[in-house]
C-alpha cells in the first residue's frame, strides 16, 4: 500500500543476549555494594582508630565519677598552739536531689532509720525545695558508725541518698570562743553565685565560714580540695573507687588568744550580760575578748533549729551580739583618766583642788556628784571618782581640748583587725555637732557645743558612747605610756610606739587608778589577793535612762538598770596587763565589774587560785556554761510546747 511504513523489527533475543545484560547490571550493583562496604568499613575505621579516644571517655562518663573531695580547714589555735577550731573524722548523710526518685519515702525512711525529730524532718523539705541539681542537702551529721552503716546497707532501696565520711568541724570551747571564732555552714546559693559557681561549694559536705575569724580568714583557712575517681551503676551506686588525689588543708591560723584565759573570763563572766577584754599592753595583743551570753559555735555549724534561733533572738541578753566590738556604751566615769591626761597636757596643776558640795552649779541647772567629797585634787578625784572635779575641770579647758587625747588613746577608733564588724561610736566635739545638727537638725536642740555637752562629756556621758574594746585599747595605752592598738593575728598588726606626752603625766593618772583598788577608793573589794601584785583600775556606772530627781538605776527592771564598768590594769609597777569589763546593767562598775576583772587577772598568775574562786560560783549557777545552756534550752522548748510563755533569762539576774 502506498504511503505506508513498515515496522522495525527488533533483534531476536536470544542466550546470549540475556547473559550480557545480567552481568553489566551485577556489575553495577555490585560496584555499589562494594563502595557502600568500603564506605562503612572506612567509617568504622575511622571511629575504632580516629575517635577511639573520644567513645572511650564518652563511655567512661556513663560509668565513672569524678568527686570534689572537700579540703580540711586549717585549725585556729591560741598563741601557745592550743586548739580553739579543730577538724574531727565525722560520718553524715545528705540528699542528692537530681537522684531522688521519691523524695517523701525516702525523707521518711530516714527518719525512721536515724531518729529525726519533726521539725528536723520540716528544714530538710524546706532545703530541699530551694536546692538545685546536685547541690547536697543535709540529713544528719555526727552520726554513730551504727546509724551510718544502716543508711549504706540499704542504699539500694534510697536513691538519691548519700551517705559520706568526711571531717566536722569542732570548737573545744564551745560558746566561751563563739563571738571570737565565729563558726561554719553549708554555702547558700548567694555564696555559691558570688564565688562563681565554684563546684566545690556543692560538694557533699563542703563549709565555709559565715561569721568571726571563720568567715574574716575564709581564704587563707580553706585548703585545696581532691579529687576522686569512682566507678557507680547507672543508679549512682558506687561501684569501686578507681583513683583518689588527696585533699591539701589549709594552715593553722595563730592568733594571739590565750584559750584558757579566753574560757576562764566567759565562765566568769556567768549569767551576765556584758564583756571582758585582756590585752597585753606591752605588745597591743589580745589575751582574750569574752562576749556573753553567746551561742555554741558546734550547734550553728549543724544548722540550728527555728525554735533555738527564736531562743536566741527573743533573749534580752542579746546573745548573738558581739558586745565586745558591736555594743556601744556611755562609758561613764571609765574616761576620767584619759579627760585626767587632758588636764595635765593643757596645763592643769594636779594638785589644785576643787570644792565638792555634791555637785556643780551650771546656770539655772545643778550637775549632780555621787557624794559631798570636798576639796578633790586629780590623784583624790580619780580614786573617788569626784564628778564636780571633773566638771569644773572640763568646763576650764573645754572639750574641744579633750576630745583629741581620747582619740590618740583609741577612743571611737575602728581597729585594723580580721573581724566581721566593729561599732566605733562616737567621740563628740563642736564640729561633729555642727557636722550632725547639719544633716539632722531634729536630733538636736542646737548646733553650736554648749557647756552643758563639757559637763556630760567629761564625766563619760552625753553624746560619747564606746565600746569595750576602746575602753580596753585607752587602759593599756595609759598603762603603758604608748601608743598601743589591739592585734588579734600573731605576729600581724600595729607595732607599739612611744606618745610624746609627758612620762609624769602617764604616772600622776596611774597613781590615781592604783588608788581606786588599793587605796580609799571605789573599787577596795576587788583588790588582788597576792601581797606583791598589785592591781590599778577605774569604775564606771553607765545611765540607760534620763534619771531625775531622787530616780537612781539601781533597781527595777533588768534593762532600765545602771550599767558597770571597769577599766583596768596590773601589776602597777611595771603593767603588764590591761583591760576592761562591762556588765550590762549591773548597776555600778565596783559590784559587778571590778570582782571579774580581779579573778581573770588572778587567772594570769595563779590559775589554780583563780579556778577556786570559779567553781563556788557556777555551782551557786547551775553548772558550767554548756549545761547552763541545755537547761535554758530545755526550759524554752517545754514552755513552746505547752503554749506558756517561755522564762525570762533575767529574772535571776
Amino acid at each position: 500500500m502506498i504511503g505506508r511504513k513498515k515496522k522495525r523489527q527488533l533483534p531476536p533475543v536470544t542466550e546470549a543476549a540475556l547473559t550480557n545484560s545480567f552481568s553489566r547490571r551485577a556489575l553495577l550493583i555490585g560496584a555499589g555494594q562494594a563502595g557502600l562496604a568500603a564506605l562503612l568499613a572506612g567509617r568504622m575505621g575511622y571511629i575504632a582508630i580516629a575517635q577511639n579516644q573520644r567513645y572511650s571517655d564518652m563511655a567512661d562518663s556513663n560509668r565513672i565519677q569524678e568527686r570534689l573531695i572537700p579540703p580540711r580547714r586549717g585549725w585556729i589555735v591560741d598563741r601557745h598552739g592550743q586548739p580553739m577550731a579543730v577538724n574531727r573524722s565525722d560520718f553524715r548523710v545528705d540528699l542528692i536531689p537530681d537522684r531522688l526518685e521519691d523524695a517523701e519515702r525516702v525523707i521518711a525512711e530516714l527518719a525512721r532509720i536515724l531518729g529525726l525529730a519533726p521539725e528536723d524532718v520540716a528544714k530538710i523539705r524546706q532545703d530541699l525545695e530551694g536546692a538545685q541539681g546536685f547541690q547536697a542537702v543535709p540529713v544528719a551529721e555526727h552520726l554513730s558508725f551504727e546509724k551510718f552503716a544502716e543508711v549504706t546497707v540499704r542504699l539500694p532501696e534510697l536513691p538519691g541518698v548519700a551517705p559520706l565520711r568526711a571531717f566536722a568541724r569542732f570548737y573545744p570551747e564551745g560558746a566561751a570562743v563563739g563571738h571570737l571564732v565565729g563558726y561554719v555552714g553549708t554555702p547558700s546559693r548567694e555564696e555559691y553565685l558570688a564565688q562563681e559557681r565554684n563546684p566545690l561549694l556543692l560538694a557533699p559536705g563542703f563549709k565555709i565560714g559565715k561569721e568571726g575569724l571563720e568567715k574574716v580568714m575564709e581564704d587563707r583557712l580553706r585548703g585545696e580540695p581532691g579529687a576522686a575517681r569512682i566507678e557507680v551503676t547507672a543508679r549512682g551506686r558506687l561501684v569501686r573507687e578507681l583513683r583518689t588525689k588527696p585533699d591539701v588543708s589549709g594552715p593553722p591560723l595563730r592568733t594571739t588568744i590565750d584559750a584558757g584565759l579566753q574560757s576562764y573570763a566567759a565562765r566568769r563572766l556567768g549569767d551576765e550580760s556584758g564583756a571582758c577584754i585582756v590585752m597585753d599592753c606591752r605588745s597591743g595583743d589580745l589575751l582574750c575578748m569574752a562576749s556573753m551570753p553567746a551561742y555554741d559555735p558546734n550547734s550553728f555549724a549543724d544548722g540550728i533549729s527555728n525554735s533555738e534561733w527564736q531562743m536566741f533572738s527573743q533573749d534580752e541578753r542579746k546573745p548573738l551580739l558581739n558586745k565586745a566590738l558591736n555594743a556601744l556604751y556611755p562609758p561613764g566615769s571609765t574616761v576620767k583618766p584619759m579627760v585626767a591626761m587632758a588636764l595635765l597636757e593643757a596645763g592643769i596643776d594636779p594638785e589644785e583642788r576643787v570644792n565638792c558640795p555634791g555637785g556643780y552649779q551650771l546656770g539655772n541647772r545643778f550637775f549632780r556628784c555621787l557624794g559631798r567629797h570636798g576639796g578633790m585634787n586629780m590623784h583624790t578625784a580619780i580614786a573617788r571618782s569626784c564628778n564636780t572635779y571633773f566638771y569644773a575641770m572640763g568646763r576650764r579647758i573645754g572639750y574641744d581640748r579633750i576630745a583629741p587625747m581620747a582619740r590618740s588613746l583609741g577612743l571611737g577608733e575602728r581597729f585594723d583587725l580580721p573581724v566581721v564588724s566593729q561599732s566605733y561610736g562616737t567621740v563628740p566635739d563642736s564640729a561633729w555637732k555642727r557636722r550632725r545638727y547639719e544633716q539632722n537638725p531634729d536630733l538636736f536642740m542646737r548646733a553650736d557645743w554648749t557647756e552643758s555637752d563639757t559637763l556630760n562629756a567629761s564625766i563619760g556621758q552625753g553624746y560619747l558612747i564606746l565600746n569595750p574594746l576602746q575602753l580596753a585599747t585607752m587602759a593599756s595605752c595609759i598603762a603603758s605610756g604608748s601608743r598601743v592598738r589591739p592585734r588579734l593575728i600573731a605576729g600581724e598588726g600595729t607595732r607599739p610606739q612611744r606618745f610624746d606626752y609627758e612620762a609624769d603625766h602617764f604616772a600622776t593618772v596611774r597613781s590615781g587608778m592604783w588608788e581606786v583598788v588599793n587605796g580609799a577608793g571605789t573599787a577596795g573589794r576587788s583588790r588582788l589577793p597576792f601581797p606583791d601584785i598589785e592591781m590599778g583600775g577605774k569604775t564606771g556606772t553607765a545611765q540607760v535612762r534620763r534619771i531625775t530627781g531622787s530616780q537612781r538605776g539601781q533597781s527595777g527592771a533588768w534593762r532600765y538598770r545602771d550599767h558597770g564598768l571597769f577599766v583596768f590594769f596590773a601589776p602597777v609597777e611595771q603593767p603588764l596587763y590591761a583591760g576592761a569589763v562591762i556588765i550590762e546593767h549591773g548597776m555600778g562598775g565596783s559590784r559587778a565589774a571590778a570582782p571579774v576583772a580581779r579573778d581573770v587577772l588572778t587567772y594570769l598568775f595563779d590559775k589554780d587560785k583563780a579556778m577556786d574562786a570559779l567553781l563556788p560560783l557556777e555551782t551557786a549557777w547551775g553548772g558550767n556554761i554548756a549545761e547552763r545552756m541545755a537547761r535554758r534550752q530545755t526550759e524554752w522548748t517545754t514552755a513552746r510546747e505547752q503554749g506558756l510563755e517561755p522564762p525570762s533569762t533575767t529574772a535571776r539576774i
